[in-house]
């Protein structure tokens, strides 16, 4: 007879019940007293696999704020990338919307999910009922200590956005930002600022704005950026000559502001926006973006509760600079226009003859881009 549950409980000094969660990887356990328990069944030989219950019903739970999935399409791809990894694998997945206002523990209770998806902004009220069901838990598009989760790197994206901006010669670049309770857009803020420092460049507070709470990104962000333009004009100051936003419905909406107030995209303000949403390829001038595979965040989401990842394991996906009219300028008169130049965090562009950009191991920014970078240097 091979070795029980009960003779790990027994070699561990510990109870049947200690066992099962620390082999389950469930909370409420020290990681101390966690990994001595494994070491413990891993040296009698016991089959973790017996306790590792199979996922048959998944619930991805989203917040109210995040549920028009027409004014946010980020959150509908995630879904998408959800649903097909829970299709590949026999899971049946379930949509489940809540606010602070609902009973969340109660509806899970009653749509009995074997595990729970997460994604986007949630109270720590409610993040702390859903610990508390003790189910397979794993965040998207957020982090909380101590919890499974998945992101892209929202940092290094931002990263990427502002090196462009600064290749481009452009220092006087503002930041729209929303709430800092949401972690992915702490995280492009942070990036923000940190550019700055980096780069060896002052950092003016008064270029980064949030949008009022409770405002949609399009309204939000289009106050936000009058409020920009209206606060340099009243002090006679030069106008921001970029902008970062934090996502591409920010970007556009400040976009149409910056037209409506005379200003030219890209000559007199570069624009970079975060996600590349379809609406950044279609806008007018086409959008610069931080280019996110949202799918691959819901499928990596439902794997890390397949592969039963250590409770605590992070993942954070890479993305990608797509460089397009919005910052770059429009197509050249001979009608050869230049692509999309794409560039990840570890991938530089390579300057090519016609000023177009492309990813290459080594190189710098755009022929363009080097060459607006030079004359900003000599004129300072």
């Amino acid at each position: 007879m091979g070795t029980t549950i009960r003779d790990v409980a027994q070699a561990a000094n510990v109870s049947i019940g200690t066992v099962s969660r620390a082999l389950k990887n469930q909370p409420g356990l020290s990681e101390a007293t966690r990994g001595r328990i494994v070491e413990v069944a891993r040296a009698l030989g016991y089959d973790c696999a017996q306790l590792r219950p199979r996922i048959r019903r998944l619930t991805f739970l989203l917040h109210r704020q995040h549920n028009n999935f027409a004014a946010s399409p980020f959150f509908s791809h995630v879904l998408h990338g959800v649903e097909d990894a829970c299709r590949e694998h026999g899971i049946v997945p379930a949509l489940l919307t809540a606010g602070p206002a609902d009973d969340t523990a109660q509806q899970l209770r009653l749509h009995a999910p074997d595990a729970i998806a997460v994604a986007g902004f949630v109270e720590p009220e409610m993040l702390a009922a859903l610990v508390a069901l003790q189910r397979p838990l794993v965040l998207i598009d957020l982090w909380a200590p101590g919890l499974r989760s998945v992101n892209v790197d929202n940092a290094a994206g931002a990263a990427l956005a502002m090196q462009h901006l600064f290749a481009l010669g452009r220092r006087r670049i503002a930041f729209i930002g929303g709430s800092l309770a949401h972690y992915s857009i702490a995280q492009r803020a942070l990036g923000y600022r940190r550019a700055f420092f980096e780069a060896g460049l002052l950092f003016d507070p008064s270029l980064e704005t949030t949008i009022d709470g409770g405002l949609d990104p399009d309204t939000g962000a289009s106050l936000a950026m009058q409020r920009l333009i209206d606060a340099a004009r009243a002090a006679s100051r030069p106008t921001p000559d970029a902008l970062f936003a934090y996502n591409d419905a920010a970007a556009l909406a400040a976009m149409r502001v910056c037209l409506a107030n005379g200003l030219r995209v890209p000559e007199d303000v570069a624009i970079v926006g975060f996600d590349d949403i379809a609406g950044a390829t279609h806008a007018t001038p086409p959008l610069s973006t931080i280019a996110v595979d949202k799918e691959a965040l819901g499928r990596r989401g439902v794997e890390l509760l397949l592969e039963d990842a250590p409770a605590d394991t992070e993942l954070r996906l890479p993305v990608q600079l797509v460089a397009r009219a919005s910052t770059l300028g429009a197509a050249p008169a001979n009608g050869t226009g230049a692509p999309d130049g794409r560039r990840t965090a570890s991938t530089p562009l390579a300057a090519t003859a016609t000023g177009s950009c492309i990813a290459t191991p080594q190189g710098v920014e755009s022929a363009r881009s080097k060459a607006l970078a030079e004359d900003t240097l000599k004129a300072r």
